[in-house]
């Protein structure tokens, strides 16, 4: 594959606002951001859904950066991995010990935030098949059905980023580098 990253400046009109929006944000423009403008699309899909997310999916920043690393986890997306591992180290403020215990497949120590984490990787890998006990597992640790929702929608932008992710091999960027990940 040979997809070249779009720039604010080349991009059509609606990507080009996304980045820019973006590299106001967050100080650059995520490689994975720049792929993604050859397809306004994909790009506005995304970051809409990323955004809505965000603002409204019922989770503190910290749920919600443990629900993205469980579902990256699980679809093995190292591009994912090391950016939200840095969104959790640098923005949102996940314990280093939750972060690095989701990217070593190990024992979570907070138990909210592990069966949050169990449950994220379950409806990614059943594909929205949970058994009754999964989700009764789920609410017993003191989330709702509005949660399983918002996991939903969790699970729907994060197969855009990645699958695009893996198809196109997006190399991490250097502000994520520090945190670069393989499974293991």
């Amino acid at each position: 594959m040979d997809l070249k990253p779009k720039t604010i400046e080349n991009a059509d009109a609606i990507s080009s606002q996304i980045l820019e929006a973006t590299q106001k944000k967050l100080g650059l423009i995520p490689n994975m951001y720049a792929g993604m403008a050859n397809n306004t699309a994909l790009l506005d899909g995304y970051a809409f859904a990323y955004n809505s997310f965000r603002a409204n999916s019922g989770f503190n920043s910290q749920e919600q950066e443990v629900i993205f690393l469980s579902i990256a986890f699980e679809n093995n997306c190292e591009y994912c991995m090391a950016a939200h591992s840095f969104v959790g180290d640098n923005m949102t403020n996940v314990p280093i010990e939750v972060t690095n215990a989701i990217r070593d497949n190990s024992e979570i120590p907070d138990d909210k935030l592990k069966a949050l984490s169990v449950f994220s990787r379950i409806i990614t890998k059943k594909r929205g098949l949970p058994t009754d006990n999964d989700i009764a597992n789920f609410m017993d640790a003191g989330y709702t059905e509005k949660h399983i929702l918002g996991v939903i929608s969790a699970v729907g932008i994060k197969t855009m980023s990645n699958y695009f992710n893996h198809i196109f091999n997006t190399p991490v960027d250097d502000a994520f580098k520090g945190r670069i990940w393989k499974k293991k």
